[in-house]
C-alpha cells in the first residue's frame, strides 16, 4: 500500500489530546490528526522525526494527518485504521496462505454487539457453509524485539475477543486475530502483561478455545507500508 498524497517530515512538539498533536516543520506550527487512540508514550516523543500529510479540506480541525515517527532507527506507522486495509489488500492478493482458500472476502460485518473485520466464506452472507471471522488489531509498542498489545485499557478489544470464542463454541466457526505490527524490528507478539490483564488473560482464553492468533510485522518506508513477515507468538 503507498501513502495517499505527499509526505513531509516534521518534528513532534506535544500531542494535546488522543487525536491531535502539534508539529513544527520549517518553523510553522501545525496541528496533525492522531489516527491512533493508544497511547504511543515511547514513539511520540518531543524532537521525535515524525511524517505528516497536509490536507486542506477546510471543514477539518487539524491541518494534517500525523501519518509515521522515526524510532529507534526504524519507520513507524501510527495509523490504526491500516491493519483492515492491508490484510484485505493481501487477503485480494492470495499472499495469506493462512486465510486462503475463501472465495468471498466481506468486509465489516456485525455480530452482536461488535462489527468483525472480515468473514472469509464460500459463499456470501451468514447462511454460507464455511466461514472464517477474522479481526485484525494495529500493534505499535516494540520492546526488546516483542511486539505487545494493547498499549493502554481496550474494552473494544476485549469485547471482540468475546465474540470470536462465542462463535467458535456456539457455531463452531473457524475464527481468528491478526496483529498487525506496523514496524519491522520485531521478532514475536505477546499480549501486554500489566496495560490491560483482562484481555491478555482473554487472549489466553480465546486461543485455548480454539481462536487462531496470528501476529504479522510490516514492512514500512516512505514510500508506503505492507504485510512482511509473521512472526512468532508467544502467549
Amino acid at each position: 500500500m503507498n501513502w495517499p498524497g505527499r509526505l513531509q517530515q516534521a518534528s513532534f512538539v506535544r500531542r494535546d489530546n488522543r487525536f491531535r498533536a502539534w508539529v513544527l516543520r520549517d518553523g510553522e506550527l501545525i496541528s496533525a490528526h492522531v489516527p491512533n487512540s493508544g497511547r504511543l508514550g515511547e514513539l511520540l516523543t518531543p524532537g521525535a522525526a515524525v511524517w505528516i500529510r497536509r490536507h486542506d479540506r477546510s471543514e477539518r480541525k487539524t491541518a494534517s494527518d500525523l501519518v509515521m515517527v522515526a524510532h529507534a532507527g526504524v519507520l513507524v506507522s501510527i495509523d490504526a485504521r491500516l491493519p483492515n486495509k492491508l490484510l484485505a489488500e493481501a487477503l485480494a492478493s492470495n499472499s495469506v496462505p493462512q486465510l486462503a482458500g475463501y472465495g468471498t472476502v466481506t468486509p465489516e460485518v456485525v455480530v452482536g454487539n461488535s462489527r468483525l473485520d472480515f468473514l472469509l466464506s464460500d459463499g456470501s452472507g451468514a447462511d454460507a457453509d464455511r466461514r472464517c471471522w477474522v479481526e485484525t488489531k494495529s500493534v505499535t509498542l516494540v520492546e526488546d524485539g516483542t511486539a505487545q498489545f494493547p498499549d493502554a485499557p481496550t474494552e473494544r478489544g476485549l469485547r471482540h475477543l468475546h465474540e470470536l470464542m462465542a462463535l467458535r463454541e456456539q457455531h463452531g466457526d473457524r475464527v481468528a486475530v491478526v496483529f498487525v505490527v506496523q514496524r519491522p524490528d520485531v521478532t514475536a507478539f505477546t499480549p501486554h502483561p500489566t496495560a490491560h490483564p483482562a484481555f491478555a488473560a482473554a487472549l489466553q482464553d480465546a486461543s485455548r478455545s480454539g481462536v487462531e492468533v496470528y501476529a504479522w510485522r510490516c514492512r514500512v518506508d516512505q514510500a508506503g507500508i505492507a504485510l512482511d513477515k509473521l512472526v512468532e507468538v508467544r502467549i
